[in-house]
């Protein structure tokens, strides 16, 4: 049964002060809902229609600086206080942690636009297979050699609350909505490689004919690729090949767990140049509509906009709570809980909307400018990206040549080698077409003498 705010937050404070009673010194209970309703497509047909909702609570507590952590996805009173005590007896069984210096306390938090639509609510599973059926017979009627692969339309209520011993009581809830579709195309002698589209909103506006439409000139795009000679190209990064390439690498870099555990190449480069001029990005947890934007993040801090680099020059890595008091520093609002139930893990470092400033160059007039280069859409390997280095290998799949300003075939084959680093310090221009992926907003990026090799 969902709960209300009220009925949430009275569960967590009550966790706290069972953990308090139990011997804890201090103690933060989160408590995460979500309900979730998906209609999937496999092989160019409506699959199946999943509707799924979960709860649950986390409970950290401290002894003697040494920190425990249970969860329970019963939110029962009993459940509850049982949680709360398993919690406080491991951190009574754990070691202390000398750099511990407590939770956060209560701040004022600001109120975020665009994150919340009652639409999304009140759509039907019938209503999101309507969408789904617009999005999939758009892309089969775009052209006889697209073969759709697999899609989904889905919407998303989510709703989370912090509570711990130092008066902070926080509580916050959200929509999404989203539609994708992943297509290939073939032909008598080749058969494309795997490409797709997509559009995701926290207010009800997507675009599944948009989506259906892209993914098959996409596909279609595709065919008849070809390979190309062996040498530095001007590589344009469409979104999601940027934010394959900077998860594994810069995005890391610029974490703050990573830069005290020396894992991380920016480590005292604060104030340095890393990248072009034409480079400026900012971590904007309060976004207007970003798909990762909450009033606050998953430890109670308030969440905030941090200029990471400003022209190039490195001004600020990414906090949590903890980390930054090891530091001496504020927490950037950058502790989240991921996974499918986030109450079951412990906080950690991640980004939320990180924005590269865009350009005000169209994504035409970007292209136009280039008389021999790669549009790059998508990355395999990008996982296997050395975190520290920053050194990548990577598939450039599926990509296009572009020259004379146009763009022309498909490339076949085509990988790009370097450092993150390198392609930072290489940007020379940005489009105005920003769009988010996962964490990343950004523009379609130029980046010159960027080493592929091809045939």
């Amino acid at each position: 049964m969902a709960l209300d705010r009220e009925e949430i937050l009275s569960l967590c404070e009550k966790a706290v002060k069972v953990a308090e009673r139990h011997g804890a010194d201090e103690a933060e209970a989160y408590f995460c809902q979500t309900s979730r309703t998906a209609v999937g497509i496999e092989r160019g047909q409506l699959a199946k229609s999943v509707s799924h909702i979960d709860q649950g609570l986390g409970i950290r507590a401290v002894y003697n600086k040494a920190v425990g952590f249970a969860y329970t996805n019963i939110v029962a009173e009993k459940a509850v206080e049982e949680t709360a005590g398993k919690a406080v007896n491991s951190a009574k069984a754990s070691q202390p942690d000398k750099d511990w210096k407590g939770f956060p306390d209560k701040r004022c938090l600001i109120n975020v636009e665009e994150t919340f639509d009652g639409k999304i609510l009140e759509l039907s599973s019938e209503e999101l297979v309507n969408l789904a059926t617009r999005m999939l017979d758009t892309a089969l009627e775009m052209d006889k050699r697209v073969f759709v692969t697999d899609g989904e339309v889905e919407s998303v209520y989510a709703a989370k609350a912090l509570v711990n011993s130092y008066d902070v009581s926080n509580f916050d809830q959200g929509t999404f909505a989203s539609c994708g579709l992943a297509t290939l195309a073939r032909d008598v002698n080749y058969v494309t490689p795997v490409c797709f589209e997509w559009d995701a909103k926290r207010t009800f506006e997507i675009n599944p004919e948009h989506v259906g439409r892209e993914a098959a000139r996409l596909a279609v795009s595709a065919l008849k690729a070809e390979t190309v000679p062996t040498k530095p190209y001007t590589v344009v990064f469409a979104q999601v090949a940027m934010q394959l390439l900077l998860s594994y690498t810069l995005i890391n870099a610029v974490k703050a767990d990573y830069v005290q555990r020396e894992q991380s190449a920016l480590k005292g480069k604060i104030g340095e140049r890393i990248a072009s001029e034409n480079v400026t990005v900012f971590d904007d947890g309060i976004l207007k509509g970003g798909l990762r934007t909450w009033r606050f993040d998953d430890e109670g801090m308030e969440r905030r906009r941090t200029a990471v680099m400003e022209k190039g020059v490195l001004k600020s890595f990414l906090y949590d709570n903890y980390r930054a008091k090891k530091e001496g520093v504020e927490s950037t609002g950058n502790a989240y809980r991921g996974g499918a139930a986030p109450y079951m893990e412990v906080p950690a470092i991640e980004a939320t909307n990180f924005r590269f400033a865009p350009g005000n160059k169209s994504a035409d007039e970007l292209v136009s400018e280039i008389d021999s280069g790669i549009l790059v859409y998508f990355l395999q390997g990008a996982h296997s990206s050395n975190p520290v280095s920053g050194e990548f290998s990577v598939v450039a799949v599926p990509s296009w040549r572009i020259e004379k300003g146009e763009i022309k075939n498909a490339v076949k084959g085509a990988m790009l080698s370097g450092t993150v680093f390198d392609v930072l310090k290489n940007v020379s221009a940005l489009a105005n077409n920003e769009r988010q992926v996962g964490a990343l907003v950004a523009p379609w990026i130029r980046v010159e003498n960027v080493k592929v090799i091809g045939r």
